[in-house]
């Protein structure tokens, strides 16, 4: 059903990037990072059907937080159908999330989750993007990103100063996985 309702959003959307749901492999690996132990709040920026909410429902704590962002109405509904108390569903543009995000996750999220398609923004949308994100990370939070293409790499060290990069090939299309950590100036600047 998943693939059905992606493929139905790619013809009908311009700005959903892919026609199958991410990989289990895709999730895994950008997942990595995340520590399960301890309560989180992850936002995912374009959650689509819920792949990464399905993955991570399990293993994250009873007080942790999945908070998901899909502006797709056919996706967005399929979102509506996860039932858990921890989640909660955004159907606006990420290009707004520090607005629409309580003042208490500014500056205290531990993981950003991001498959929206970078490539489609302008560049001010692009950068607005990730300086928020950088605003909505805790020190020491992850952006954790996976794109089409090599072409984040460069919008993300601008924005958080650091950046690890890899492959996942087990994904249709091939994903570029971004990895970058909030860090403090001085840590910033030295590294």
């Amino acid at each position: 059903m998943s693939t059905l309702t992606y493929l139905k959003s790619f013809f009908k959307d311009k700005d959903v990037a892919s026609v199958t749901p991410t990989s289990k492999f895709c999730i895994r690996r950008v997942c990595r990072p995340i520590d399960f132990s301890r309560d989180q709040v992850i936002v995912e920026y374009g959650a689509g059907t819920g792949v990464f909410a399905n993955y991570l429902l399990p293993k994250i704590t009873p007080g942790s937080r999945l908070i998901l962002f899909e502006t797709n109405e056919l996706l967005f509904n399929k979102l509506r159908e996860i039932d858990d108390p921890r989640v909660s569903l955004f159907d606006q543009s990420v290009e707004f999330v520090t607005d629409l995000l309580q003042d208490e996750l500014i500056g205290r999220t531990d993981y950003i989750i991001s498959g929206i398609p970078f490539s489609f923004l302008d560049e001010q949308s692009k950068t607005s993007v990730l300086q928020q994100s950088v605003d909505l990370l805790k020190e020491g939070g992850k952006f954790l990103a996976y794109q089409t293409s090599g072409h984040l790499k460069e919008p993300l060290r601008n924005a958080f100063g650091n950046l690890k990069t890899g492959w996942e090939w087990r994904n249709i299309p091939p994903m570029t996985v971004y990895e970058a950590e909030k860090r403090s100036r001085e840590v910033t600047d030295q590294g």
